[in-house]
């Protein structure tokens, strides 16, 4: 994990400013606190901040070729750097360090932007070729490490995290509206998108190309692919394929375990992150260092399934407490981090439990995210199944019975719930042929918050349809997809890499200078996994099939045959029980006048009725939560008011 920052300008006969580069650099300070290195010649300036891991003694950044004539600054790890290494050695290349940094540079400079298609990591580049005047920006496949950029009349300015552009864009910031409407139904901004107005993102497995006319040329070089017919999907026997499974994880695992300081892993006690200790614990070679977080709420916890693998491999284990208090007093920390509004807290633990991770003196953290994913563990993959069995049956009872099983924390009267669920999941199932179908419960009950809209947000919104907005950026041959692999593909484009590999992850664990690595989201994995059948990710309703065949022997029944338990912690009901002043304040009629993207008077009856003592719905508390760090986004990025002045 480091951090980069820079600034283009060829069209200004001017260098940029080493004062305005080193504040830039200053501002994610957090992503690497151990070196800062800046750069500036002709039109290109580059800040970068090291969070030092492989090679603690070279590698500075930004990294120069010896001619002179490339530099290259990056954010992340290339995990196959000793094979690329030994490659180019034994053609010749002669190298000064033992970095990763050096080997992306000696490669892009023989095999030119080919190179990333030779990388294993995770990544963000940034790529300064002096002799063509040209700047290369590039983002690893699924979009682990973040990248934006602001751009207008040739000048470009970028970064790892939207603060570090902050300081050189030249006008104030503000929100984006069609963004904030993406928010309130996607959980995340559509890539390219970003809250903030002319302020995109680099997508996941892109390149953008900037010559010294300032124009820019953007191209993918991979994306999720599926087969389109029968035919494409591997026949192997189950055994194979499980034992295929399970060696492509154990070299993804063994690859992200290359460290010059000690790695550590997450260890929630769900499936993933126990398929992950076991690989590190058989595999690994290494200490084996655990991390999770508590919580003082029963139904949130999962400690005794901790501590069940825990004792089982014997596992030196750290754990942190997370009280609703500690998310309430967290909350504007973590939307600083975010550097956008979230729809649920569950952001703040995760910031807490980095915390400990750098209190232990660890930098680095192998986690699983990423593996519902890949390999069909989601419940919303549960659902979409039934409610394509339902579209065929539309008035079946036993359907909806189906889905009262697959949600068994539903408080529904069994007298009501074929009718509560039929409203809810019946959505769409005269249509299940739109690209959609399977997140349309969940991105229509997202969007009711937009309820609390102001008259002006939904006029300016007027004319704009969200979700088919969304349905234009997606590939044409996913309609010859399987409806599971759609699901697949939508849910890695939307919530996996717009929320939580960034606010959930990146920026959390970021915020306390810990790397996260991802082993079920090495490209391999993933292309395995696409060509499974879907019955071999999701036999009738067993998730993640094949990974608990290949994985059984190393884990304990109870884990394999539990059902997944989503990641939540305690939500609106934390900032009543637990208030800060600043929550009133932003809440205010006042306020919410003032930023103008809500309704007062609706949002101040929602508020009023959460203080109440009365029910609040999961989609009035979404919208809570919306609103509220909303309103903080635009404190701290438009307003300006410092985390610490907002919490006073």
């Amino acid at each position: 994990m480091c951090g980069f920052a820079g600034i283009f300008q060829p069209k200004l006969n001017q260098k940029p400013s080493q004062t305005l580069l080193e504040s830039m650099a200053e501002a994610i300070v957090h992503r690497g606190p151990d070196e800062l290195g800046v750069y500036a010649d002709g039109p290109l300036g580059l800040g970068h901040r090291r969070l030092s891991i492989i090679d603690l003694t070279s590698g500075q950044q930004p990294m120069h070729s010896s001619d002179g004539d490339i530099t290259l600054a990056f954010n992340g790890e290339i995990f196959n750097y000793i094979e690329l290494r030994q490659e180019l050695k034994n053609q010749g290349v002669q190298f000064q360090t033992s970095s990763d940094t050096e080997v992306l540079l000696k490669l892009y400079q023989h095999k030119g932007l080919d190179c990333l298609n030779l990388l294993n990591g995770q990544f963000a580049i940034a790529i300064w070729h002096k002799s063509k005047q040209q700047l290369i920006l590039a983002r690893d496949r699924v979009g682990i490490c973040p990248l934006y950029f602001w751009q207008k009349d040739g000048q470009w300015i970028f970064g790892s995290e939207i603060k570090a552009l902050k300081p050189a864009i030249p006008a104030p910031m503000a929100l984006d509206v069609q963004a904030l409407d993406q928010i309130f139904t996607f959980w995340a901004p559509a890539a390219p998108n970003t809250i903030f107005e002319n302020v995109k993102e680099v997508k996941p497995g892109h390149v953008l190309i900037i010559n010294q006319d300032g124009q820019a040329q953007s191209h993918q070089y991979w994306d999720w692919q599926f087969p389109t017919g029968p035919e494409g999907y591997r026949t192997e026997s189950e055994n194979i394929l499980a034992d295929e499974l399970h060696d492509l994880l154990k070299d993804a695992t063994q690859i992200r375990l290359r460290s010059d300081v000690p790695v550590g892993a997450y260890l929630s006690g769900g499936l993933d992150s126990s398929v992950l200790v076991a690989m590190i614990h058989h595999y690994g070679g290494v200490p084996l260092k655990t991390f999770s977080i508590n919580f003082s709420e029963k139904s949130l916890d999962e400690g005794s399934y901790q501590k069940e693998l825990i004792d089982h491999l014997q596992a030196d284990h750290c754990s942190i407490y997370c009280r609703p208090e500690d998310i309430a007093a967290n909350l504007v920390q973590t939307v600083w981090h975010t550097e956008n509004p979230i729809l649920r807290t569950a952001p703040a633990p995760m910031g807490m439990l980095s915390g400990l991770v750098h209190q232990q003196d660890f930098k680095v953290v192998l986690t699983g995210e990423g593996s519902d994913e890949v390999l069909g563990g989601y419940d919303i993959f549960k659902e979409a199944k039934v409610r394509h069995f339902w579209a065929r049956n539309s008035d079946s009872q036993w359907r909806a019975s189906l889905l009262k099983r697959l949600y068994p924390y539903l408080n529904i009267p069994d007298g009501k719930a074929a009718t509560y669920l039929k409203a809810f999941f019946g959505e769409g199932l005269d249509h299940p042929e739109i690209p959609w179908f399977s997140h349309l419960p969940r991105w229509s009950t997202t969007a009711k918050a937009k309820q609390f809209f102001s008259a002006e947000t939904k006029d300016h919104l007027a004319h704009s349809n969200t979700m088919v907005a969304m349905a234009d950026t997606l590939p044409s041959s996913l309609a010859d997809w399987h409806t599971f692999n759609r699901a697949q593909y939508i849910e890695s484009k939307s919530l996996m890499a717009g929320y939580l590999l960034t606010s959930q992850g990146d920026r959390m664990l970021a915020r306390h200078s810990v790397e996260g690595r991802f082993p079920f989201l090495d490209h391999r994995v993933i292309e395995f996994a696409n060509q499974l059948p879907p019955k071999l990710k999701m036999r009738a309703m067993n998730e993640k099939y094949l990974l608990k065949k290949a994985m059984a022997k190393y884990l304990p029944e109870s884990i394999v045959a539990r059902h997944k338990q989503p990641y939540r912690a305690p939500d609106v009901l934390t900032l009543v029980n637990h208030k800060m002043k600043f929550v009133d304040e932003l809440l205010s009629e006042s306020w919410l006048t003032k930023t103008g993207y809500f309704d007062a008077k609706k949002t101040g009856m929602l508020w009023k009725k959460a203080n109440s003592g009365r029910n609040i719905t999961n989609s009035e508390s979404q919208a809570l939560i919306g609103i509220l760090t909303t309103q903080i986004t635009h404190a701290l990025f438009v307003e300006n008011i410092s985390k610490e002045e907002l919490i006073q």
